[in-house]
Formats: C-alpha cells, structure tokens, sequence
C-alpha cells in the first residue's frame, strides 16, 4: 500500500494550489483520507479529512481549504485558496478506519504517503 502526496510549490500570499493524494493498493472510498501539515519547528497538525459524503476542516482553513474525491482515479485533492504563510509547511495525507470524531488525531491513521512541501511567501 503506498500514497503519494503531490502538488506542493511556492505561492504569494493570497494565491492558491491543488494537492492531490494518490494511492496504490488501497481504494481510498474505503477509507477516511486525511490531510496533515507540519510547519517547521511545529507538531503536525490536522487540516481536512473525507470519507463518503462527509468532510472535515480545521478552523484554520474552513473557507479556504476544499476537499474532494475522485473514485474513478482513486485519488484525494485539496484545493487551498487564499494562502497565507501560515499554511506553510509539508502536507501528507493518509488513511484511517477510525470513527469519523476521531479522524483529526493523526495517531489514528495507519498508512501515510509521502508529503509534500507548501510554501506560502508575504
């Protein structure tokens, strides 16, 4: 099983990117598929997740941040608008079973892809 987190880049302030998340060996309408950050010197921290027709966002990014499905390409995207610098850091996403209020605890996810870096300039 292996993820793939793609799409990352350097963005102004105010501009906006599409990460998408990838997966082999797992079908990921399966599964609840989160998506992570860390920022540098900072613990990784929850910022969207989606299983079915449900969706979750941190408060930090609700209005922004859009996440999606595609189940035909088997893929997760993230359309983030109207970055800040404070979104900057590296986004992986990942794969839980756990119940859907628990899905913002990254100790939960058991299969995680590779990230990818976002950075966001003033």
């Amino acid at each position: 099983v292996q993820l793939q987190a793609y799409g990352g880049g350097l963005v102004q302030a105010g501009g906006s990117l599409t990460l998408s998340c990838a997966a082999s060996g797992r079908t990921l309408s399966s599964y609840t598929v989160g998506w992570f950050r860390q920022a540098p010197g900072k613990e990784r921290e929850f910022v969207s997740a989606i299983k079915l027709g449900s969706k979750r966002y941190a408060d930090s990014v609700k209005g922004r941040f859009t996440i999606s499905k595609d189940n035909a390409k088997n893929t997760v995207s993230l359309q983030m608008n109207s970055l800040k610098p404070d979104d900057t850091g590296v986004y992986s996403c990942a794969t839980t079973k756990i119940v859907w209020s628990e899905n913002a605890n990254p100790k939960w996810y058991d299969v995680w892809g590779q990230g990818t870096l976002v950075t966001v300039s003033s």
